[in-house]
């Protein structure tokens, strides 16, 4: 997400360096690059004007430090202005009533409500502890209901189960009265997909809302919409007494006008981000981290947590163990780091959050990529235990037949025991405890100083 706007914005301030000071002159040809690059990421064209007004009034005459270029002074007022745009800070779902607190998901067709149910289950599931259970009161698309009941049963939701015979509200009701002697916490409804012209939909919409009387009323909206997410989110606001926007299929959208718009047009909350396809894969908005984001800083706390919580504490505190002893560090424990950093949403998803990544060169960029570590891992699958402890017996007709198993080519598998070896070595300076050896032989980067294609990370 961003990494259009992130790559224009970033050539704008580098052609600031060297100035002494921001002037009018060069203050205005910045800002007319930073307008053409908020514009061609779909950011709607009254919050461009508002943007583009506030940084200028901000920074026009201001000196600059003497440990500031005029680019870095200005990235800092357009990052602070972007914050106060998204809503400056991360707003949490108000769950604060006698449960069952009732939660209900509303937005277009295709937004990808049902998935968003079930994400948003998972989440406070898993961090907040909560006792879940959805419904559906989609009675119009087919499947609708069962593809609920399956998304449930996957992240170990609790499930109420309605037909496509009955009416949303009886649902609704019935939904909330089961909940109620589970002693759920929270109670998730979906909603069928709606236009808000469609006046007999949306009193529909309106009834269910005056049914369960929910603490919050999430508009779920696809983000690759662009600009006219927001607007439909303002025009649903103006029927239903909208809490906040969850923004979907944030990882195929590489504009974010939606993000940088919705909060300005409607007056909501972006609360919840959907980054991929997994039911782990929601996160939270914070306005300031996101705004890091877009100006190439990245998101070191988000990557953190993402550390903590989806790292197999397990298997790490077994592999330091393994090293401390001196047993070697083998191909297995390599495929299990691997495995690790998919779990976490891939080395994409760890990029884009890493500070630096967006002033790398496209080629080196392009050398990183999630294909290149699931080859990697059919090789690894590919080998014999023995291969995988002993990887010096990895020779000729053992090479054919590992690269043949895994759809791969010699090359690539010469790569790999490369990158593995390098690993290695990392591992046995750590044998000692040698930290400070180690992260100088990693350069900063990678394990092992390298990324899969022979890239490096200047960091």
């Amino acid at each position: 997400m961003f990494d259009n706007l992130s790559e224009r914005l970033n050539r704008t301030f580098k052609s600031l360096r060297g100035q002494g000071r921001l002037s009018d002159d060069n203050i205005a040809q910045s800002l007319r690059e930073v307008r053409m690059a908020l514009l061609e990421a779909d950011v709607a064209l009254p919050v461009v004007k508002l943007f583009i007004e506030q940084v200028r009034q901000r920074a026009v005459g201001q000196e600059v430090s003497t440990s500031l270029t005029p680019g870095q002074a200005l990235v800092k007022i357009v990052q602070s202005e972007l914050v106060l745009l998204m809503g400056e800070v991360n707003e949490s779902l108000d769950l604060r009533a006698q449960p069952p607190a009732v939660i209900m998901m509303a937005g277009l067709q295709g937004a990808g409500k049902t998935t968003s149910v079930a994400k948003l289950a998972h989440l406070l599931q898993q961090r907040e502890t909560k006792k879940v259970m959805v419904a559906s009161a989609d009675i119009y698309r087919p499947a609708a209901i069962e593809q609920l009941r399956i998304l449930a049963d996957e992240v170990g939701a609790s499930f109420f189960s309605s037909d496509a015979s009955q009416r949303p509200v009886d649902i609704a009701k019935s939904a909330l009265q089961q909940a109620r002697k589970q002693f759920v916490d929270v109670l998730i409804l979906d909603t069928a997909g709606r236009l808000h012209v469609d006046e007999e939909m949306m009193g529909e919409i309106r009834e269910l809302h005056a049914t369960v009387e929910p603490v919050e009323t999430l508009f779920v909206v696809d983000s690759m919409t662009g600009q006219d997410a927001a607007n439909s989110a303002r025009a649903f606001d103006q029927a239903l007494p909208l809490t906040g926007v969850v923004l979907t299929k944030t990882d195929g959208d590489a504009r974010g006008g939606a993000a940088l718009s919705v909060r300005q047009i409607t007056g909501k909350p972006i609360k919840f981000l959907g980054v991929g396809e997994k039911v782990g894969d929601l996160e939270p908005f914070h306005p300031d981290r996101i705004a890091s984001r877009i100006l190439g800083m990245g998101d070191t706390l988000t990557l953190i947590e993402d550390l903590e919580r989806k790292v197999d504490k397990k298997k790490a505190d077994k592999l330091a163990k393994k090293v401390r002893k001196g047993k070697g560090f083998d191909l297995a424990d390599f495929r299990d780091q691997l495995q690790q950093m998919q779990g976490i949403g891939g080395i994409a998803s760890m990029m884009d959050k890493l500070p630096g990544v967006a002033n790398l060169p496209d080629k080196v960029k392009g050398q990183v990529n999630d294909r290149e570590f699931v080859r990697m891992e059919a090789m690894i699958n590919s080998m014999t235990p023995k291969e995988r402890r002993r990887p010096d017996l990895i020779k000729g007709s053992r090479k054919r037949r590992i690269t043949k198993g895994s759809g791969t080519t010699v090359q690539d598998l010469n790569r790999l025991l490369k990158q593995f070896k390098q690993m290695q070595k990392m591992m046995k300076k750590m044998k000692g405890g040698k930290m400070a050896r180690m992260m100088s032989g990693m350069g900063g980067g990678m394990p092992g100083g390298g990324m899969p294609g022979g890239g490096r990370m200047p960091f």
